[in-house]
């Protein structure tokens, strides 16, 4: 019966042709099986998924499977099909499975049947709208005319009463915090002739070998290489630093001599990269002219391999008697998904502690396309930057909502985007969405609870209200990729990481891996009330962000299915993760996430044929080309069992374990005056020297 319930659902939500669609895109006119060409086939592959999914009494049905089982030469065509016919196979037991198992999913999926059953015209649009996210997308289940009651509760939640301050906080950022950030790189746009970009004739006869090859990762919106200074990324992440470290000598906040230290990594779309990616990057900051009041480190996988095999592994077999530490460290590098550099560039600052500067007490991590706005922070806040990290907050205890100890060792701050800092620096970044949903937005739209969560989290003011920063301040679980740091002890004792299986928002899958810990104490983010940062990706990274905005889309499907994963294979109930986690975080862990993310794709594909009139630029083919490739191989290693990246995750804590417990023995060894010891920390310091820029 759930088969038929859902069936009915999904002919209402598309239309029969006799019924108007309710996502206000009508597939049925999209399918028209005697067309051919790019565009056709792909709208005519779409619609018939859509159709198929609706039942036998869709009157398109059953020429849409006909359609679907047609055999095809074609490599584009024939994996397209094979991925609808797969969706088609995993779609309706997954259903039937989540209503066995959820009541309030069960609920949920026939209290919608029981609406749509209803005759035309009667209850309400709004009655049925939150129906159909009650199925797909309960997160974002709350009429317009509750957000404020909304933000309320979910503050209210976030509230943290504080029980110690900080005993030892940063007393001098410019000394004791590692900045990080990282880079990725990817090729030249194709409209232009590598023979005319502004590099060095080297560079440029080694890049025309690496455009023949594929892309094996997709990032936001990447450098290209060749782009203009002013449009890179790094050069311009790197001056805005430059430019708020003289700001802090300029009040006084730290020494007039101060040096800065940032350690970048770098990461590649293309493999052929790895080779090129320094060379290039050296010579675009030399050319842009250095930065006098930053040390900067620039870090490659071989660079991180490097490490690993010199320094790492030896130290592993000597203290661990571990002869497969090689193999588990391997994870440690930032060449890959998301997530691989993104627990790198936090474990780095332990490492840096330990064996280059035992002066570093923390990290904070920024995005090269982020500014510290100096000016605007001291008038708005009354401090800049660096004195936001004194605060004795980060590093304070206290308890949470349910009653467990928890340890404020993580820091995270807010963003404004650049064109919104006129009205105020505590203009949020992601606002309310004020326009209605349409296609896939009825089964997934994340905009709403990101929204929720950016007010009331990102937005919370400490003042005399209750809310002080002394007796009670807020707690983070939406946090951004930079703008945001960890106190080394936390990460020293805690450890957390982000797995490497992580393709997006690895900043929200950070935390998870430590979510609950020792008993009763856990890891938490505090707010830095006031500590913001400018975000000008769109005022001067549009070509790079246009670029990869397919991509970018692809990439959050990919996350639904990983976070649902992942978070099933952590070692505590799902409900309890949901619990802390919700709304943003816990929306992309979905109870249904292959047949989110297969109507997802769909509808958006037949938003985007409806919307361009057949198409005519392509951009539907293109869409569900990438979509096919890169969700099938997911999809298919996914499918494989209900806890299938439990092994991956207990893997690479054990492999974080071995890192942390090596760096504890070489602290005491050095402490000791160990000979061994001492020879460790030399090749350490020989590699990182040779990371160092020379402007």
């Amino acid at each position: 019966m759930t088969k038929k319930t859902f069936e009915s659902i999904m002919g209402h939500l598309i239309g029969t042709g006799a019924m108007e669609p309710l996502v206000h895109v009508d597939v049925s006119a999209q399918f028209h099986p005697e067309e051919q060409g790019e565009a056709a086939i792909a709208r005519n592959l779409n619609a018939s998924f859509l159709i198929a999914l609706s039942g036998r009494s869709h009157p398109l049905y059953e020429k849409a499977i006909l359609y679907l089982n047609r055999p095809r030469e074609e490599t584009p065509w024939k994996r397209l099909a094979a991925f609808y016919a797969e969706g088609l196979t995993l779609i309706p037991p997954e259903i039937q499975s989540a209503a066995e198992t959820d009541g309030d999913f069960a609920d949920a999926l026939n209290h919608l049947q029981s609406l749509i059953a209803r005759p035309a015209g009667s209850g309400d649009q709004r009655t049925l709208i939150d129906a159909i996210q009650g199925v797909f997308f309960p997160e974002g289940a709350f009429p317009a005319e509750q957000r404020e009651e909304a933000v309320m509760k979910l503050r209210e939640k976030r509230t943290i009463r504080i029980t110690g301050l900080c005993p030892r906080p940063v007393k001098d950022p410019a000394r004791e915090i590692l900045f990080t950030a990282n880079i990725l790189l990817t090729l030249p746009p194709s409209t232009r002739k590598i023979d005319d970009l502004q590099l060095s004739p080297g560079l440029r006869e080694r890049l025309k070998e690496v455009v023949k090859e594929d892309q094996v990762y997709w990032y936001d919106h990447p450098i290209q290489m060749g782009v203009e200074i002013k449009k890179n990324e790094a050069v311009y992440g790197l001056r805005a630093l430059d430019g708020a470290v003289a700001f802090e000598k300029q009040r006084g906040t730290i020494d007039k001599d101060a040096i800065v230290t940032c350690v970048l990594s770098v990461s590649v779309t293309h493999r052929g990269l790895q080779g090129l990616a320094k060379a290039y990057l050296e010579e675009e900051l030399k050319n842009a002219g250095g930065f006098r009041h930053l040390a900067v480190y620039l870090l490659t996988e071989a660079n991180t391999r490097q490490l690993t095999k010199e320094v790492l592994a030896p130290a592993a077999r000597t203290y661990r008697g571990n002869e497969k530490a090689g193999e588990l460290l391997e994870i440690i590098g930032v060449d890959g998904e998301y997530g691989k550099h993104y627990s790198f560039l936090k474990a780095i600052s332990a490492f840096w502690q330990v064996l280059i500067d035992p002066a570093v007490k923390g990290t904070f991590k920024i995005d090269l396309d982020q500014v510290f706005p100096q000016q605007e922070l001291v008038d708005q806040t009354g401090a800049s930057a660096f004195e936001h990290f004194k605060s004795p907050l980060w590093g304070a205890e206290g308890v949470d909502h349910w009653g467990d100890t928890v340890e404020l060792g993580m820091i995270a701050g807010a963003l404004v985007n650049e064109k919104d800092i006129c009205n105020s620096v505590f203009c949020p970044d992601v606002p309310f969405p004020t326009t209605s949903i349409q296609g896939d937005e009825y089964i997934f739209s994340s905009a709403l609870p990101q929204a929720l969560s950016t007010e009331a989290e990102m937005m919370t003011r400490y003042s005399g209200d209750g809310m002080d920063g002394k007796t009670h301040c807020i707690q983070r679980v939406h946090v951004t990729g930079g703008t945001n740091g960890i106190l080394v002890p936390a990460l020293r004792k805690y450890r957390p990481f982000t797995p490497t299986f992580i393709g997006r928002a690895e900043d929200q899958a950070y935390l998870l891996s430590v979510l609950f810990t020792e008993p009763g104490r856990h890891l938490r983010y505090v707010h830095g009330s006031g500590l913001i940062m400018r975000h000008d990706k769109e005022a001067f990274a549009a070509e790079a962000i246009e670029a990869a905005h397919t991509g970018k889309m692809i990439g959050d499907y990919v996350r639904i299915l990983l976070f649902s994963y992942y978070a099933r294979a952590l070692p505590w109930p799902i409900k309890r993760v949901k619990d802390q986690i919700d709304p943003f975080s816990g929306c992309f862990v979905s109870r249904i996430p292959f047949t989110i993310v297969y109507l997802r794709l769909a509808l958006k594909a037949a938003r985007f044929f409806q919307k361009r009139e057949q198409d005519r630029d392509g951009q539907g083919f293109t869409f569900l080309h990438m979509g096919a490739g890169r969700l099938g191989g997911i999809i298919g290693e996914l499918k494989s069992g209900p806890k299938p990246l439990a092994e991956q995750f207990k893997k690479e804590q054990e492999a974080w374990d071995i890192y942390y417990d090596v760096l504890d023995r070489l602290e005491k060894g050095l402490q000791d005056d160990d000979a061994f010891v001492r020879g460790i920390q030399e090749k350490a310091r020989k590699v990182m020297e040779e990371c160092r820029v020379a402007f």
